[in-house]
């Protein structure tokens, strides 16, 4: 016969703190891929691996780039235009490059 466990359900402040420790370790992990000192302890044939930086690396990741911004644009009914008008005023900003 099994044995059945009765877990006790997460209080508000037990799924807080969870939750907390959830985000932590996700800033964490992106501040480490920030960083380029940690840039070169990523294996190579990791799938975060930084592509190679010749011009084929460019290319393709150029193209993943806009593969990926094609389907977000998409999924959130967003014309090119707003989309453009968007990066504008984000790199006026000085929030990218």
């Amino acid at each position: 016969m099994k044995q059945q466990t009765h877990r006790k359900p997460m209080d508000e402040r037990e799924k807080l703190r969870k939750f907390r420790e959830l985000d932590d370790a996700f800033a964490e992990a992106l501040r480490e891929l920030d960083d380029p000192a940690t840039q070169a302890r990523i294996p190579v044939g990791s799938p975060v691996a930084s592509p190679p930086a010749d011009e084929e690396g460019k290319a393709a990741r150029q193209q993943r780039f806009e593969q990926r911004l094609q389907a977000l644009m998409q999924e959130y009914h967003q014309p090119a235009e707003q989309v453009v008008h968007l990066v504008q005023l984000l790199q006026q900003q000085g929030r990218i490059a």
